[in-house]
């Protein structure tokens, strides 16, 4: 990788978008749970659907330049929804901080774990890496930490493994647009039952839609992708 200067910057740029993706599902979401805008089942179909309709614009246009076949996996969408749903019902309890922390060590120690079950060793240097990322990241969000609920640490815990599992389903992926927009359109049939569950309870509004919506599509469905 060294030898290639290009796909150095790529990886380091594609490597940040992702981090700030990440984290801005964690701020969209609390601001809209938090500030009671929307609820949470309805954050998540919002989520997921502008998700879908985003990665199928554009793969749409990008349809002739990718001609593979990959079409995703049923497991997968399962993961991505199972992740949607109890990172956004975590979140009613959980301040930004706290729930950020408890995702990112659930998602460390389920690719860790399944990786040394699978029959991988960690070097030292990866070892040592992960180290630094998790206290640089506690440093980072220590101030804002608070006791989390059970209930909300249980969820967030569950959405880390789920996400840890898309996460290394998805390492080989050789058309990750197709794949992720396939992972989402799985999810589907799902969103659709949540969405008639949550009709009694609903709870809408402009902003709490706009937070939702920026957050599948943009720091999922274009995160999730990169």
């Amino acid at each position: 990788m060294t030898e290639n200067p290009v796909i150095l910057v790529k990886t380091v740029a594609y490597t940040l978008f992702v981090l700030v993706a990440f984290a801005a599902n964690s701020v969209l979401c609390r601001m809209a749970l938090g500030g009671s805008t929307i609820d949470a089942s309805s954050f998540t179909v919002m989520r997921l659907l502008s998700g879908i309709v985003l990665l199928t614009i554009i793969l749409k246009f990008t349809a002739e330049k990718d001609n593979r076949s990959t079409k995703g996996s049923w497991v997968s969408a399962l993961m991505l929804f199972l992740y949607a749903i109890a990172f956004s019902f975590a979140y009613i309890s959980l301040d930004t901080g706290t729930g950020a922390l408890v995702l990112f060590v659930a998602v460390q120690i389920t690719m860790i774990l399944i990786s040394v079950i699978s029959g991988n060793r960690l070097h030292f240097s990866e070892w040592l890496g992960v180290l630094l990322a998790l206290t640089g990241f506690v440093y980072l969000v220590l101030p804002s930490v608070t006791t989390p609920s059970f209930l909300g640490f249980v969820l967030m815990s569950v959405a880390g493994i789920a996400w840890g599992i898309y996460t290394l389903k998805g390492r080989k992926s050789t058309s990750p647009l197709r794949e992720t927009a396939s992972n989402f359109a799985r999810a589907t049939p799902l969103v659709i039952v949540l969405a008639l569950i949550a009709i009694p309870t609903i709870q809408l509004s402009y902003e709490g839609i706009v937070l939702a919506v920026m957050s599948g599509a943009v720091a999922s469905g274009i995160g999730y992708m990169v």
